[in-house]
């Protein structure tokens, strides 16, 4: 097959990226103004004013459109919370920092959170909008764990297995984010913050007390 000139190929790339935006915008604002189960993907692409078999070339499926619409949502509260992080000396408030952000989005639209949630971990495996999820729930959980690595005060004791240690410390952490965004609930957000702090610290010392101990438990 013959290759497309560069001129033809760089229209076609910048089209592309003008109808994903567009379809981004588009289900951005439905599924903000009626919720997820309010909305359909051919009224998305009636916002978008492109063709139903065009939007699904971009998003297969309706939950593949939430995924896109909240992965967005949750790469900028990242940034928000990697930020909020760093002014905070002791490491179970720099850990609440990070996910801060995060609970703060998924309050403003709870049904959506939710859907977000379910197909973020049970979506299609190799869909690439929940592959992209994954991916910002592993960097969630590598920031967690370097802050705790940052905190160690004997240097020799950060090793493979430490760091491993800390991978599940931030696995953790996003577990516990996970069940409170997941789970519907008529709770204020400033009522979910201590609790959210409490289970946080438990890990946080659960790390620390382990952290210079081999596998077998030894000192």
């Amino acid at each position: 097959m013959t290759a497309l000139p560069p001129a033809q190929l760089g229209r076609r790339m910048r089209n592309m990226r003008e109808k994903q935006a567009r379809i981004l915008d588009a289900a951005t604002a439905l599924f903000a103004e009626r919720g997820y189960a309010g909305v359909t993907a051919q009224e998305i692409s009636d916002r978008a004013d492109i063709a139903a078999g065009t939007l699904f070339r971009y998003a297969a499926t309706k939950g593949e459109l939430l995924l896109m619409v909240y992965n967005a949502e949750f790469r900028e509260a990242l940034d928000r919370g990697e930020h909020a992080a760093a002014a905070h000396d002791d490491p179970v408030g720099a850990v609440l920092a990070m996910v801060l952000p995060i609970l703060g989005a998924a309050d403003r639209h709870v049904e959506n959170s939710v859907a977000y949630q379910r197909e973020l971990l049970f979506g299609p495996p190799a869909e690439t909008y929940r592959t992209e999820g994954t991916a910002l729930v592993a960097q969630l959980e590598t920031m967690v764990a370097t802050r705790l690595l940052s905190g160690l005060t004997e240097p020799a004791a950060v090793g493979s297995e430490v760091e491993r240690r800390a991978l599940l410390a931030g696995r953790g952490v996003f577990a516990v984010l996970h069940l409170i965004l997941a789970s519907p609930s008529e709770g204020a957000y400033s009522d979910r913050v201590p609790d959210l702090r409490d289970q946080i610290a438990q890990i946080v010392a659960g790390f620390y007390a382990t952290a210079t101990r081999t596998p077998e438990g030894r000192e």
